[in-house]
């Protein structure tokens, strides 16, 4: 718990560290910017007012500092044009384009949308209008902010990946310790049952019920021996999954409730290989079907389907239980997630990492309807992977 609250105070502080940076890059910017544009609407307009001043006939005017203010402006696109909006001249466009008249009026347009005109007074009454756009750094100046956001965004985004992985290898590590210690701790009191069942069944032969206990011991070996190969790559063989669900679901129809009625429809399959490990994916079989149990709450049908296509083959386990929301599709799959007031909520977690990430194959709700039933979907690969 103290380390889950940690790792929460780290997320939300990189939060706020991320949304604090971006907030101050944009207000800082956008102010750079306004002050920015007022300084070039100055440069501008003293570049007018050196053009006009150089045009009048004036001798006592510095003509050689004129020109080098005129000169000084390389950054600021400009266009000069006369009071009927005829172009007189351009400066700071591309040097290939600026021959063609078309092209420029092409630009002044766009500049008309951009910047307020300055107007340039000559005698007689007339005058000029100076139209300019934002240089290329004020352009890259006002689009900076929003490449730091996404930048931002990245940050922000890889660090949740990464915090959520590292999640996910806790979850793990958890996952792998509870098993093996499981294993560990079901491995005596087993040896020593199937001991004693030995003993009875050598002393007592004529009682029945040793059977039936020496089924079950089995089976507790075999539950010692899946929780003993979680966190292991478990080897895989082509099996014939016919046969292990069919003896899998024949020992749940031993132990559930007479009002649980098992439906193979399958009959006309007596073989399917496909590459599994027989412990787990038994194991996979016994929690969706215990699962569909839990929804009927003791009374109703599960149907196995089991159909195959060139590549794989499809095991159904359908039920006529109380349903599954849709919002819920995925959600019964997580670690924890039940509806029911006793579990933990396990079952059909470690039964999609079995498929999933030991076979290779998807689990799935296919379809499901309130009050009516559910249906699950096993999807195994035919072929080695």
């Amino acid at each position: 718990m103290k380390i889950f609250r940690h790792k929460t105070f780290w997320k939300f502080f990189l939060l706020l560290f991320a949304v604090l940076i971006g907030m101050g890059s944009l207000i800082y910017t956008e102010n750079l910017v306004r002050k920015l544009k007022i300084e070039e609407r100055k440069n501008v307009a003293l570049w007018a007012e050196a053009t006009r001043l150089i045009s009048l006939p004036d001798t006592s005017q510095n003509v050689e500092f004129l020109s080098t203010i005129i000169e000084n402006n390389n950054t600021v696109p400009v266009i000069l044009t006369d009071e009927s909006d005829s172009i007189i001249s351009a400066r700071n466009f591309d040097s290939r384009k600026i021959i063609d008249y078309k092209y420029i009026r092409k630009e002044l347009e766009k500049i008309k949308e951009e910047n307020k005109p300055i107007v340039n007074k000559l005698e007689n009454g007339h005058f000029n209008l100076i139209y300019y756009k934002d240089s290329i750094i004020l352009t890259m100046l006002i689009f900076y902010p929003y490449v730091q956001l996404g930048f931002i965004v990245l940050f922000i985004i890889v660090s949740y990946l990464a915090f959520s992985s590292s999640r996910k290898a806790e979850q793990n590590q958890v996952w792998v310790g509870m098993s093996k210690e499981t294993a560990h701790q079901l491995g005596t009191p087993t040896s020593s049952l199937a001991g004693w069942i030995e003993v009875l069944q050598n002393k007592y032969p004529e009682i029945s019920i040793t059977g039936e206990l020496a089924r079950d011991v089995e089976r507790l070996e075999k539950v010692t021996e899946r929780f003993s190969r979680i966190g292991s790559k478990p080897s895989l063989t082509k099996e014939n999954i016919v046969t292990i669900i069919t003896r899998t679901v024949d020992y749940l129809k031993s132990r559930a409730s007479s009002k649980v009625k098992f439906i193979y429809d399958y009959s006309n399959k007596n073989e399917v290989l496909v590459p599994v490990n027989s412990a787990l994916f038994e194991w996979v079989i016994e929690n969706v079907s215990k699962n569909s149990i839990d929804a009927m709450e003791g009374s109703g049908e599960i149907t196995i389907t089991i159909a195959e296509t060139e590549k794989h083959a499809l095991i159904d386990i359908s039920d006529t239980g109380k349903g599954i929301p849709k919002s819920a599709f995925n959600k019964i799959f997580n670690p924890g997630f039940t509806t029911k007031q006793r579990g933990w909520g396990l079952g059909l977690s470690l039964a999609k990492r079995i498929i999933e990430e030991y076979h290779n194959g998807k689990i799935f709700v296919r379809h499901s309807e309130v009050g009516k039933g559910s249906c699950i979907r096993i999807v195994m690969n035919k072929d080695k992977f």
